[in-house]
């Protein structure tokens, strides 16, 4: 049995115009992204982030988008976890939001910047305090012998009365060059939109499933 045919399935939800398109991307994005939390998709806000090193290994992993407006869009972890690392040799990134029952998804490419040290502590004040004592603990990344050690460490850290954010962890910026939104289609013909960001604003296209 083809476990390829398995999983398979037909896109009807929905299709995608050029003229139903916002023509700036950041407003599009946001109708799309509050029907997502509207309808009540599994984590709305998790999004794929790949990134690089400087020799041009890639890797990915989900997190959560902390915010956006028209400067970017914010996610939080350790400045000395791989990803940390990776942005440091190359600020180029990629997201990708995937919200599987409106069989949508959102690329989005762009330049990487840590926030400033007042956005990152507005961002650390803002987690639960267990996730504050979590990435107090944390040396993300880094090999540990076991999880009890990661659990002897969070009880002893969690006895303290304040969370103060840990100077190697903090937020970053994707400052967007290019969007793509793309709507599942019957057949696989697919609707995709591309905005390329250009000197004289987005350039808008359709592109082939």
């Amino acid at each position: 049995m083809n476990n390829a045919q398995i999983t398979r399935k037909e896109y009807r939800r929905g299709t995608l115009r050029r003229e139903g398109l916002n023509q700036d991307p950041f407003q599009q994005f946001t109708e799309w992204f509050e029907t997502a939390q509207e309808s009540h998709v599994g984590e709305a806000n998790a999004m794929a982030l790949a990134t690089a090193n400087a020799n041009a290994n890639p890797s990915v992993r989900m997190v959560l988008l902390k915010r956006f407006d028209h400067e970017g869009f914010v996610f939080a972890t350790s400045y000395a976890s791989r990803k940390g690392k990776d942005l440091s040799e190359n600020p180029h990134a990629a997201l990708l939001f995937f919200w599987e029952d409106l069989e949508r998804q959102v690329r989005i490419e762009g330049i990487v910047k840590r926030t400033s040290e007042s956005e990152s502590d507005e961002i650390f004040q803002s987690r639960p305090r267990g996730s504050q004592v979590a990435a107090i603990t944390s040396l993300q990344s880094q090999p540990v012998e076991g999880r009890s050690m990661l659990e002897e460490i969070y009880a002893i850290n969690l006895q303290h009365p304040d969370a103060v954010r840990p100077y190697t962890w903090g937020g970053y910026r994707l400052w967007p060059t290019l969007f793509e939104f793309w709507q599942g289609g019957e057949n696989r013909l697919h609707d995709r939109f591309q905005y390329r960001r250009t000197s004289e604003g987005w350039q808008i296209e359709r592109l082939q499933p």
